[in-house]
């Protein structure tokens, strides 16, 4: 079904209803109207990295992994089979006549934030701190969510817009105050691209205000910006709560009746929360007219026809209940968590000869947890395979010689006996980090280390500092797995010591075992860090300042620990024939030969990065601008070709306008970035075109 027809069918029902009746309408938990044939709907549904907040489903790995496998065709698949499990488990509800809440077909996913500060709890649910890939693989996953059909499969929102990234403890009331070059260099181009390209069918607006206006009723973000310039048609959100937050917290409205006309007139269509409840007293006050309530709700109807809700057959009616946590979804969750993993530090040890480890000792608070492998925003998936599962799965003749050590935050005192396994085994598995129950959405957790769901430090908790420690002051054969949903510097003194470093994120249902098939080299790891690991005594910007200076690649004048873009494999790679093959005003083609020259067939992911100057505005250190992923069996040569948008070779002046830089322009390519940090860590160089 066209927009234009769903519109038009939109405001033909709409046209039928009472004030009052529209006016229900504008709510999250919309009531049935039995006199036009309409059911109750409730909006909010959830789909981070699986189907959410309804039982079984598959959990792929957590957002921030879904970023770091640098792939788009990859995350295209996830979302397509979360769309389809999403469709499955609706046709049951309906059948039922259940259409409560996470049981609809509007789901508040993805999150497109930047990540800017590695402390913000909710950077899990994000895809990283750069623009570029934030877009790229957003974009992805909305078309897959949405599908490419008469209807849609499921409706994606992009959330939460738009200047959005902690702290948790503020966010009701905080105002994240950010340049115009800020604005539009960093935090709206992902939302941009999922508007006008992606087709995104719903936006959240943030809790927050930004530049003294409120996210959810922002006469810039949303009139000037997203519904004038770039034309959007779908449907406007309010985060939960977010409306009240107009007079509670931000103070900006004396009460509940003038937030709802606020947000009303700003283009706001659906309230997550109870503030619109005050709409037909916002009428009586003459604050907003019942055409007003009437646009908003025509805009929310036109989704749900365009969902195919009052067709006489159903769309997509077909997809049956087995396709929930099908066998087929599991192997594509394996497969994205081995693409997610990313290796930081190997001194050899890796991969390990099955053939030849009688015992491995697997220590640490997120050696044996489920909660580590699922992140917030979760469904439930029917088996977890957890890291110690994965690993006896994998040497099933091995002793398993297990200790916990510690929990996450707290002393426990088993440290000692997590040494005595170290020192009776062939190698040591010590996995650390963190889990959803400290780090993520305004939590109630408050320490030296954890505010409210954010970290105060990107250190390793110091109970888990003092395992990893006595671990390997008993063993030279230590492999540190951090479980987390942001960057931790483990410190360069232990960073020396162990023999291998992975970061798996919030891995999934299936994390155990994809890390047992990195870590055995059933496959090659391929996975590209989507945020910087900064040393823990770099001092960052102070986590309430929005300006980017300082922080993220892009900005960040120091020397990391690990630079975003890096990875590691088992493989090795040579980059030839490099070249320019086409210019026009939006592209710049560029082709290049990738040869494995090593001894694993792997994933190579190549990475362009532009370096430009203007003397007259700050630019980035470097900004990436194309990627691509591809399988290369050892000895083969891959010819790619990458498309870079040239609207990511440009500076911004004051006024957030892009503009010619002024200085030379230079691409980048290679499978990391061009950064002196990169260069030493691999001994490698990526090749230099100039434009």
């Amino acid at each position: 079904m066209t927009r234009e027809t769903a519109r038009k069918k939109a405001k033909e029902l709409v046209s039928k209803m009472t004030l009052s009746e529209k006016a229900g309408q504008l709510l999250f938990n919309a009531p049935a109207i039995p006199r036009l044939g309409i059911n109750e709907y409730n909006w909010w549904n959830e789909a981070l990295h699986g189907v959410a907040r309804s039982d079984t489903a598959t959990v792929f790995p957590q957002a921030i992994g879904l970023a770091a496998t640098f792939d788009s065709e990859l995350i295209y698949d996830v979302s397509s089979a979360i769309s389809e499990e999403g469709r499955a488990k609706y046709n049951e509800s309906v059948k039922l006549g259940d259409r409560g809440q996470y049981r609809g077909l509007t789901y508040w996913s993805p999150n497109i934030n930047i990540f800017r500060d590695p402390r913000w709890g909710r950077g899990q649910e994000t895809y990283g701190e750069d623009p570029f890939l934030t877009g790229e693989i957003g974009d992805a996953f909305v078309r897959g969510l949405q599908g490419d059909g008469e209807f849609l499969k499921s409706a994606a929102c992009a959330k939460h817009y738009a200047v959005h990234s902690g702290p948790e403890k503020l966010r009701h009331a905080f105002d994240a105050v950010c340049s115009k070059r800020d604005l539009n260099e960093t935090y709206l181009p992902a939302f941009k691209r999922l508007v006008t390209e992606s087709k995104v069918e719903g936006v959240m607006g943030a809790y927050n205000r930004t530049n003294g206006e409120p996210c959810c009723a922002h006469s810039e973000l949303m009139g000037k910006i997203l519904f004038d310039e770039w034309g959007f048609e779908g449907y406007f959100v309010s985060d939960c709560g977010a409306i009240c937050d107009f007079h509670k917290n931000h103070c900006i409205t004396p009460d509940g009746a003038h937030s709802a006309a606020l947000a009303v007139k700003q283009g706001c269509d659906l309230n997550c929360g109870s503030a619109y409840s005050n709409i037909l007293k916002a009428v009586d006050l003459g604050l907003i007219t019942e055409d007003e309530v009437a646009e908003r709700a025509v805009n929310l109807f036109t989704t749900r026809f365009m969902l195919g809700e009052f067709e006489d057959k159903r769309p997509y009616s077909d997809i049956p209940f087995e396709a929930v946590d099908s066998e087929k979804n599991k192997e594509l969750n394996i497969k994205a968590a081995e693409e997610s993993i990313v290796l930081l530090k190997n001194n050899g040890i890796l991969p390990l000869d099955k053939s030849k480890i009688s015992s491995v000792a697997v220590i640490g608070p997120n050696a044996r947890s489920d909660v580590a492998l699922r992140g917030n925003y979760h469904g439930e998936a029917s088996q977890y395979v957890r890291i110690i599962d994965g690993i006896r799965f994998a040497v099933p003749n091995a002793k398993i010689n297990y200790a916990e050590g510690t929990n996450i935050i707290g002393f426990d005192p088993t440290v000692s006996a997590a040494a005595v396994a170290a020192k009776h085994s062939d190698v040591s598995v010590v996995c650390l980090g963190l889990d959803e129950t400290v780090e993520g959405e305004e939590s109630g957790v408050e320490s030296e280390y954890f505010d409210h769901g954010d970290r105060r430090k990107i250190s390793l908790p110091e109970i888990q500092e003092k395992l990893l420690k006595a671990v390997c002051d008993t063993s030279n054969n230590v492999i540190v797995v951090i479980l987390a949903g942001s960057a931790i510097d483990i410190g360069d003194e232990l960073r020396e010591k162990v023999a291998a470093e992975l970061v798996a994120w919030y891995p999934g249902a299936e994390g155990g075992t994809a890390l047992s098939n990195i870590i055995f080299g059933d496959v090659s790891p391929s996975g590209r860090l989507p945020v910087t690991f900064y040393r823990n005594d770099e001092k960052l910007p102070d986590f309430t300042d929005y300006s980017m200076d300082g922080r993220t690649y892009r900005f960040f004048k120091g020397v990391p620990a690990y630079p975003f873009g890096f990875g590691l494999s088992y493989s090795d790679f040579d980059y030839t024939d490099a070249r320019v093959t086409d210019i026009n005003d939006d592209t710049i083609t560029l082709s290049v030969d990738v040869k494995n020259v090593g001894k694993f067939d792997s994933r190579e992911v190549t990475e362009v990065y532009a370096k430009f100057s203007d003397s007259r505005y700050r630019t980035p250190e470097f900004q990436l601008c194309a990627i691509k992923s591809a399988f290369i069996k050892a000895g083969d040569t891959a010819s790619l070709t990458l498309k870079v948008d040239r609207s990511f070779i440009k500076a911004f002046d004051d006024d957030g306008r892009r503009v010619e830089p002024d200085g030379e322009i230079s691409l980048f390519i290679g499978g990391y970035q061009p950064d002196s940090r990169s260069e030493a860590l691999t001994e490698k160089k990526c090749i230099k075109i100039k434009i």
